[in-house]
């Protein structure tokens, strides 16, 4: 939206200051911008501006530039590292399709791998000719996904352009990426047939003689063990994390433990599987005595397969269970700290950077208005007693209107006085400052108007103001210009009247400046929850590609499944069962398999986030908020995602010609 300037500085800066102005030269492209700068800083000078100070600053475009970069270079370096993770998670969870389908291939042709033994073909042999075949798979796969990726990244740019938000320049893709990325496909793939092929390349070559060659299934001895060794990993690791949660490494033993529990998880997988998948069948077994039966021995068949079908949904329902308890947490948290500690009418918020100095002024001119304190703050370099940058380098400095604690908002004194703010100390939040800082001490601030001492007058107990270190705003002022300040909140109390009517006067009052929004305690509650939620449905659009490659996975084993029992099929349909029948038994089958692998990741996943609150308490985490209208919605998602990815095996099979399939081989 582009504004006339002087409606522009009405709307938007009715106090005439503004925090940067851009200066062009009269000299073209080639002009040397440090001369530039040193004509306007000498303007500035001449005109009484006190420039020495840091309080405004000359720099050039490409410092600007520079700054710019740097700075976007940051936040996407983030990003980066959080796709990354997901692109890891989507490999690891690819990894079992892989893995479920060279088994299942090997386990129909080991009758032909026999033969190759026997004709002379060494283990060696066999091992390599399955493992090319997965790299073939891997670079075609690999190519295919470089490929979409691409396509995905072109109707991205178009959508966003078509809202006003085009992305300029091309898209940064060279040789290497490619490369890394096809590699990188290509070894998953290798890897994750690994096992299938070392099971192909011992079959015996007297198994050939054999009319049926049968792939005997292992003890499930081993991966007891195995599950239940890893179990006792994190259950130690979290007993430890909890009972020690202000231990220097609490965060590393919930990490190491969750990690276990997750492996864990994937172990004992189809040693419990059979019992759980039983009990699942329950309702279907009761309600369809034939089709359920069927569908309950089929899938408890094979505990491996079904695990590891199974497996990748897991993983990517135990993700989204811990977001979700996560999510539910801090919402009923943030509720909490706000209906502790604000004890204000209404709430000033901004759609912006920040409200405007003048938008505060005006609302503290209000009649019916008692008190408007306003919370400004900038981050600046704070160091502790020893002069070593203490428990934080660069705090949040926050300057409060005098006389707002105990007003508006209510913290919890931990030590000192909160009245000494009034004489030019500063209250500290007791997460800052730890042991090391304590009241008496004395802080160093550097700021842009020099460097200044600062004594701590209190420490408190706040979540509201968070990893903060807070003075009164004429301290502040001192620090920094008002203009280089950044008011985030404004707490409005009443002289005692109608709210609703004080509402519409403070509404009027900042409307000019458009980017205001008031709020009551509640809407403001309701604001913050609105802005957790927006972060879930970037994670969950990101847990649902790990959650999509399991649905295909899912209808990948079906698939194969049918072929590997097309005889089954024959004589069951020759027996008299009906097509739809089969269908829906094939069904039945795919939803048991989606519901047991969502109803344990889901598990695993609330499991592991319900420890979060003890471990975080001191960063917000207050109180445990568990969904379970949520949790019941997925696992009824569960189903129909169990329908959807049996449609096409489901049909495939009921299509199946009664002779052909008993004469398959």
């Amino acid at each position: 939206m582009l504004l006339p300037q002087d409606v522009a500085l009405a709307t938007f800066a009715p106090d005439g200051l503004v925090s940067q102005l851009a200066v062009y030269g009269d000299g073209g492209d080639g002009e040397d911008q440090d001369a530039l700068v040193a004509s306007v800083d000498a303007a500035l000078t001449s005109g009484g501006t006190d420039v020495a100070t840091g309080a405004v600053e000359v720099v050039t475009g490409a410092q600007v530039i520079e700054e710019n970069t740097d700075a976007i270079g940051t936040v996407l370096g983030f990003i980066t590292a959080f796709l990354l993770v997901f692109a890891a998670i989507a490999l690891f969870v690819g990894a079992f399709i892989i893995s479920n389908t060279f088994a299942m291939s090997v386990r129909q042709r080991m009758r032909e791998f026999a033969l190759l033994r026997a004709v002379g073909a060494s283990p060696a042999q066999v091992f390599t000719s399955i493992l090319v075949q997965a790299a073939v798979v891997g670079v075609v796969g690999s190519a295919l996904g470089v490929a979409g990726g691409l396509g995905l990244v072109e109707v991205l740019r178009a959508a966003l352009a078509g809202m006003g938000m085009e992305l300029a320049g091309d898209l940064p893709l060279d040789a290497a990426s490619v490369g890394v990325s096809i590699a990188v496909g290509t070894l998953v793939s290798v890897v994750a047939a690994a096992v299938p092929a070392r099971r192909a390349a011992l079959v015996p070559p007297v198994e050939a003689m054999r009319d049926d060659v049968a792939s005997p299934e292992g003890s499930l001895r081993r991966r007891l063990v195995v599950g239940l060794a890893l179990t006792a990993v994190a259950g130690a690791a979290l007993a430890l994390a909890l009972l020690r949660p202000d231990a220097p490494r609490a965060a590393t033993l919930l990490g190491v433990g969750a990690g276990a529990a997750v492996l864990a998880m994937l172990a004992l997988a189809p040693v419990i599987g059979s019992a759980v998948v039983r009990a699942l069948a329950w309702p279907f077994v009761r309600a369809l005595p034939p089709m359920g039966r069927l569908a309950r021995g089929n899938v408890v068949r094979n505990p491996r397969r079904t695990a590891s079908t199974a497996g990748a949904l897991m993983i990517g329902m135990a993700l989204v269970g811990a977001a979700t308890v996560i999510a539910a947490t801090t919402q009923a948290s943030v509720a909490d700290v706000v209906e502790q500690e604000v004890d204000a009418d209404l709430v000033l918020r901004s759609a912006a950077v920040g409200i405007p100095a003048g938008a505060v002024a005006d609302v503290q001119a209000l009649e019916d208005v008692a008190a408007a304190d306003a919370f400004a703050f900038a981050l600046l370099p704070v160091a502790g007693p020893a002069g070593d940058g203490g428990p934080g380098a660069t705090a949040v400095v926050v300057g409060a209107t005098p006389g707002t604690f105990g007003r508006t908002m209510d913290v919890e004194l931990v030590d000192g006085d909160l009245g000494r703010l009034d004489a030019g100390l500063a209250a500290v939040n007791e997460t800052v400052a730890g042991d090391d800082w304590q009241v008496g001490d004395t802080l160093t601030v550097t700021s842009s108007t020099g460097t200044h001492e600062l004594e701590v007058g209190a420490v408190v107990s706040s979540q509201g103001i968070g990893g903060s270190v807070v003075v009164n705003s004429d301290v502040l002022d001192t620090y920094e210009p008002p203009q280089a300040q950044i008011i985030d909140t404004v707490f409005v109390d009443g002289s005692g009247g109608d709210v609703a009517a004080l509402r519409e006067e403070v509404a009027s009052a900042v409307a000019p400046y458009v980017v205001v929004s008031v709020m009551t305690s509640e809407e403001y509650v309701s604001d913050l929850a609105d802005q957790i939620d927006q972060i879930l449905v970037i994670l969950y659009a990101l847990l649902g590609l790990s959650i999509v490659i399991a649905v295909l996975g899912i209808v990948n084993t079906l698939a194969l499944s049918v072929i590997e029992r097309t005889r089954e099929i024959g004589l069951l349909r020759a027996v008299g069962l009906g097509r739809l029948q089969l269908a829906t038994t094939v069904t039945i089958e795919s939803v048991l398999t989606a519901v047991f692998g969502t109803a344990i990741g889901l598990a695993v996943g609330v499991g592991l986030a319900s420890t979060l609150p003890t471990l975080f308490a001191d960063q917000g985490l207050s109180r445990l908020a568990i969904p379970w209208g949520s949790l019941l919605a997925m696992l009824a998602l569960a189903v129909v995602v169990g329908v959807l990815a049996a449609l096409w095996p489901g049909v495939r099979a009921a299509r199946l010609k009664v002779l052909d399939a008993v004469s398959y081989e």
